[in-house]
């Protein structure tokens, strides 16, 4: 019975479930229920509606993004996907196209600008380095990295590859010099290989196929940093392409010997370990702590011999130590001495030095005997004079040089970086033995594809000419002047060997280049020892405004400015004199730097102000009344 009466009241129940459903959704509506709807315009009602389909597609079309990969994005495991690659032909083909680009410039210029790109350190460099630090402690090697070449003292942290070291005892050096080296040969190593072979490479070139280098000699060997910049250049495999930095090996180089001096056992330690499994050829590598008086070599046999210095003159504390450096350089006998430094005025107080010793054995009776007697400076200057940008402690402008390199992967990973490149910042001085060369006569090389083309446009219009008759045209490739490439080669060898005379007179851009629409400036180190600004307007000649649009920093500029250039000096003055106008750099106001405002100095400004005012304005009615 109890069961019957519930089965009935459940019944009632949900007979009346709709009743009250229409009575709460009624109630609602006249209630103050949080979530009662509201009473909204049409016109808004649609638009709320648009936006929720927009954001609804939009979180599909995420998900479906998500879900399946983007069109661009290729995986190898897809066995549908396939890699296109250039056919030998097309390769070919690009690579004519280079070469026509670089065509465009006058041979004078091309040679002028041979610089060499990114550097890529060779493979089995690569190789050996990453084999050091495979074997090494990683986070202790990003540690000990940090500590000698991490550069946080400016606004910006940078890396420095300069190494200065001092131990303060023996037990210290022991302690720590090898991890020192293994830190040096993974970060310092491969920027100064790129510094090095830059500056060798461009040596070679300049000097021609005449400079054969057999025997190096390096002060400051390290970890043999100019070993291998030294095998790599001078290499006697000419099938190998010069740009194929990847598979050029130390086998293939030309060397006989090389002589590597530094008293720091921990470097040499590396530098041997690195070329341990190392196929050398016919190349013999000797270590000493000093230079000896045997390693000397005779005059008439120097010509063969490379003298090398890179990175070790800022390092040594005082003045007598650096000269004694120089002087040992110059007492080897080597007939060409490279010097490499991060250190402007140290590269430019070894210079003067060189110079110097060249004049005194010109001036010296007892070396008349010699064949070859004083020096001159192959690279960077066009002169033997002294050098314009040099005032120690004056300026900060330095003649420097950079150059780029390919950061390899185990440089990547110990500087915790992701920046595939770096850029090496240098300054470098080339002697040789003997008189500079006179200046050349000729000049040839200027005209370019650009000149030609131009060239072949006027004499067709001359051809075309309305009247029949001849007419001049004035020479817009060249200026108003005519070509200067007006001495014929019998081969590019003949080409070569001029332009390398000539380039001893050249001017050497040590700032970069201004390019403008209508004109290029520059600012060159020239034959007269100053630093002058040229300006190539386009009226100068297309074939001249090509190649100063063209040119970078630390090339040698072959063609003349139209108009005089200007000389810009560097003032030596004090800190807070005034600027001349013609100084070399940019110019400030001085006297205000470290002078901070002063709320009661700008309100006894504005009040004497204002006191003049008054004082002017009682004066004009006074004069008017008069």
């Amino acid at each position: 019975m109890l069961r019957s009466s519930c089965h009935r009241a459940l019944a009632v129940i949900l007979r009346r479930q709709p009743e009250v459903g229409r009575w709460s959704s009624t109630s609602a509506s006249t209630s103050h229920h949080p979530n009662a709807p509201l009473d909204l315009d049409p016109a808004f009602q649609a638009l709320l509606r648009d936006v929720e389909i927009s954001l609804t597609n939009k979180a599909k079309l995420a998900a479906t993004e998500f879900s399946t990969p983007r069109e661009l994005e290729v995986y190898p495991q897809d066995p549908e996907t396939t890699v296109e690659y250039l056919t030998p032909s097309e390769l070919d083909v690009q690579e004519d196209d280079l070469d026509h680009r670089e065509n465009r410039k006058s041979p004078a210029a091309r040679f002028g600008s041979q610089r060499t790109g990114a550097i890529v350190l060779p493979f089995e460099m690569q190789s050996t380095i990453s084999r050091m630090v495979a074997a090494s402690d990683k986070p202790v090697l990003h540690q000990d990295a940090k500590r000698l070449f991490l550069n946080d003292s400016g606004p910006r942290t940078h890396w420095d590859s300069s190494y200065d070291v001092k131990y303060k005892s023996v037990k210290d050096a022991g302690k720590h010099s090898l991890r020192d080296a293994t830190a040096f040969a993974t970060v310092a190593l491969p920027s100064h290989y790129s510094a090095i072979y830059a500056v060798l490479d461009h040596v070679k070139q300049r000097l021609g196929p005449e400079w054969q280098v057999r025997h190096v000699i390096d002060w400051g060997a390290a970890t043999g940093s100019a070993l291998w910049a030294s095998g790599h250049v001078f290499q006697g495999n000419n099938e190998i392409s010069p740009t194929d930095m990847a598979s050029k090996e130390i086998s293939q180089s030309t060397l006989n010997s090389y002589l590597g001096i530094d008293k720091r056992e921990g470097l040499v330690r590396i530098g041997k370990r690195l070329i341990k499994d190392i196929k050398m050829g016919g190349l013999s590598i000797a270590w000493q702590k000093s230079f000896h008086e045997d390693n000397t070599v005779e005059r008439d046999a120097g010509s063969g011999t490379l003298a090398v210095s890179a990175f070790l003159l800022s390092s040594i504390a005082t003045p007598i130590e650096r000269k004694a450096l120089i002087r040992e350089m110059w007492d080897s006998g080597a007939a060409v001495m490279v010097l490499i430094d991060h250190d402007f005025e140290a590269v430019a107080e070894a210079r003067e030095q060189f110079l110097k010793l060249g004049r005194r054995e010109l001036e010296d009776p007892s070396t008349s005997g010699l064949h070859i007697r004083g020096s001159h400076v192959v690279a960077p200057c066009p002169h033997d004079g002294a050098c314009p940008l040099y005032h120690p402690g004056a300026s900060k402008l330095v003649c420097s040089f950079t150059q780029r390199l390919q950061r390899p992967e185990f440089v990547r990973k110990t500087k915790h970086s992701g920046t595939g490149h770096e850029n090496m910042q240098y300054s470098y001085v080339v002697i040789r033995r003997g008189p500079r060369p006179s200046l050349a006569a000729t000049k040839v090389g200027r005209v370019g594809e650009v000149g030609r083309r131009e060239l072949a446009r006027k004499v067709d219009l001359s051809i075309l000419s309305l009247d029949g008759e001849h007419q001049e045209f004035p020479n817009t490739a060249f200026g108003d002047s005519p070509p200067e490439d007006v001495v014929p080669q019998d081969s590019a060898s003949d080409l070569s060997t001029a332009l390398r005379q000539e380039a001893y007179s050249w001017p050497r851009l040590v700032f970069p280049p201004l390019k403008r629409s209508g004109h290029i400036i520059l600012d060159g180190c020239t034959a007269e020892g100053q630093i002058m600004r040229m300006t190539i307007p386009k009226s100068q000649g297309k074939q001249p405004f090509y190649d100063a649009r063209k040119s970078e920093w630390g090339d040698l500029f072959p063609h003349e400015p139209k108009n005089k250039p200007q000389v810009r000096e560097q003032p030596q003055r004090s800190r807070h004199a005034l600027s001349q106008g013609q100084d070399i750099g940019k110019r400030r106001q001085l006297g205000r730097k470290g002078t901070g405002a002063s709320y009661s100095e700008i309100s006894q400004d504005i009040k004497e102000r204002r006191r003049d005012q008054r004082r002017a304005q009682q004066m004009a009615e006074e004069s008017a009344g008069f």
